[in-house]
């Protein structure tokens, strides 16, 4: 079962969309803020990361930074996440070493377009 890592600071959002995305056949770890985020990202190695930009202490251009930096978490695709669709975002985020880019608010179904260019369905995936 693939393995994704959102890193979400609003507790609602990170329920209502991990929630979906295990209804889904994903396996979801959240986590709070960036720093929870490289902990689980380096102890899990998840498949995927959904990004959300916009975190309390270490937003999320700078985790991402320092995820693709780690030996463990470099080849870790990272899809961003924000609510502040501002023109020159999308390139902000690719250059902060995102692998893809989404708004908030979240349209599952193109969202789960997006991951699956990086991770297998879980229906189509190895068991």
């Amino acid at each position: 079962m693939p393995t994704i890592l959102l890193v979400e600071d609003n507790p609602l959002s990170s329920d209502m969309l991990s929630r979906r995305l295990r209804r889904k056949g994903y396996e979801v770890l959240t986590a709070a803020d960036g720093d929870e985020g490289i902990s689980l990202a380096e102890e899990h190695t998840p498949d995927l990361i959904l990004m959300d930009m916009s975190l309390p202490r270490k937003d999320g251009w700078t985790t991402t930074r320092i995820l693709k930096q780690g030996d463990k978490t470099k080849a870790i695709p990272v899809i961003a996440l924000t609510a502040h669709a501002m023109s020159g975002d999308r390139e902000k985020a690719l250059d902060a070493g995102c692998d893809d880019y989404d708004t908030k608010p979240v349209e599952l179904r193109r969202l789960l377009t997006k991951i699956n260019r990086f991770v297998p369905e879980p229906s189509k995936a190895k068991s």
